[in-house]
């Protein structure tokens, strides 16, 4: 009870009792939209069985705002429809409810880094979970390189060993390989030319840094995975799910993914192939 001091901002904050509520998923890429966690038709999900909790509070003067906090992606109809429907349900006021997804957690931590180190969150133990923010960097810096993106360039460069080795070294099936080939492989010599450009190095830096980050983890958990196309697919999915910048640029992280795996900075190589 009191006066939130940035909450919903520092202009107008909430004063009164204020509940927040956390609710962990150990799965991944869910979201607030998917039936167990809202769906007004059923009283057998995260929300409905919140409702009553919620009502009891608000009967009992104990209640005059709503946080709750996921790590599921939260899309702007479905945020309004929960608040509406808890705003319904329970006589709270809409600006007195807030939620928060993935998008907004990710970004919270990082601007206030002591959280993790409070909760006792370690990053090593965690399974396949990479940070976007170094390929978010790369990604950024190439897209807005506008010479880059439209010169038309017919060659390919030169790859480190035949592609169809490193895909059958890394268990990539022959359709997947072949649709990555034809929609990717036109950008993998823009990509190594910006790259390689002096002015550039910053950039090179970042992506040294997301390939050394991406291969670590890949290694760590491949056997969690049957194929190489589901760690291109968890990977893409996980970074779109945790950074806005390659949310709005999906082809091009696909582009630049691509171009890790082509030039061998990602997957396994014939030399340690038998290591894993």
């Amino acid at each position: 009870m009191g006066v939130a001091e940035l909450i919903p901002s520092k202009g107008a904050p909430w004063s009164g009792t204020v509940i927040v509520q956390a609710k962990h998923t150990n799965a991944y890429n869910k979201a607030f939209s998917e039936t167990d966690f809202f769906n007004v038709g059923s009283d057998r999900n995260v929300i409905a069985e919140e409702i009553p909790r919620l009502k009891r509070l608000r009967a009992a003067k104990q209640l005059d705002h709503y946080m709750l906090f996921s790590n599921r992606k939260l899309g702007a109809n479905i945020d309004q429809a929960i608040t509406d429907h808890i705003a319904t349900e329970t006589g709270l006021p809409p600006s007195s409810i807030l939620l928060y997804g993935i998008e907004e957690i990710e970004p919270w931590l990082k601007q206030f880094d002591d959280v993790p180190k409070l909760a006792n969150l370690d990053p090593i133990e965690s399974p396949l979970i990479v940070s976007p923010d170094e390929l978010a960097r790369v990604v950024e810096a190439f897209r807005s390189h506008d010479t880059a993106l439209k010169e038309a360039i017919a060659m390919h460069p030169v790859e480190r060993m035949p592609y169809e080795q490193k895909n059958e070294i890394n268990n990539m099936s022959a359709d997947y390989a072949k649709t990555q080939r034809k929609y990717f492989l036109k950008d993998t010599a823009q990509i190594q030319n910006f790259l390689a450009a002096p002015e550039n190095k910053e950039v090179l830096e970042s992506y040294e840094t997301a390939v050394t980050e991406f291969q670590l983890k890949i290694i760590a958990n491949r056997q969690a995975f049957q194929s190489f196309d589901k760690v291109m697919e968890y990977l893409t999915d996980l970074l779109f799910g945790r950074d806005h910048v390659l949310r709005a640029n999906k082809r091009l992280t696909r582009a630049m993914i691509f171009y890790m795996y082509w030039n061998c900075d990602i997957g396994l190589e014939e030399k340690n192939a038998a290591t894993v």
